[in-house]
């Protein structure tokens, strides 16, 4: 297992950027598959990103590609999610996940552990 704690989150205007971060402790942080998901209030639990485990292989949804990035470093045990041009429908609770599996996959269920999450929002 691995413990996660994501930081970064806060308020922002429309067309603004947030840099959110997922700590990790635990030797297996290199052995994980990362992910971010984010939950709207009211609706389910949605994938946003992934990274290998050396970082050299990314994924994203539709919904953010080519405006957020998702980076790792594995020296330092952390994964990032850089997000640009936000939108209103972005806001959610963004939470870090680790995945043990040999299977990469964007359900939530293929996660092992889980951050507490941290707030997003975007005004228009």
């Amino acid at each position: 297992q691995v413990q996660l704690l994501e930081s970064g989150g806060g308020l922002v205007q429309a067309g603004g950027s947030l840099r959110l971060s997922c700590a990790a402790s635990g030797r297996t942080f290199t052995s994980s598959v990362m992910a971010w998901f984010r939950q709207p209030r009211g609706k389910e639990r949605e994938f946003v990103a992934l990274i290998s485990r050396s970082g050299g292989y990314t994924y994203y949804a539709d919904s953010v590609k080519g405006r957020f990035t998702i980076s790792r470093d594995n020296a330092n045990n952390t994964v990032y999610l850089q997000m640009n041009n936000l939108k209103p429908e972005d806001t959610a609770v963004y939470y870090c996940a680790a995945s043990f599996s040999v299977v990469v996959r964007t359900t939530p269920t293929a996660y092992d552990s889980w951050g507490q999450g941290t707030q997003v929002t975007v005004s228009s």
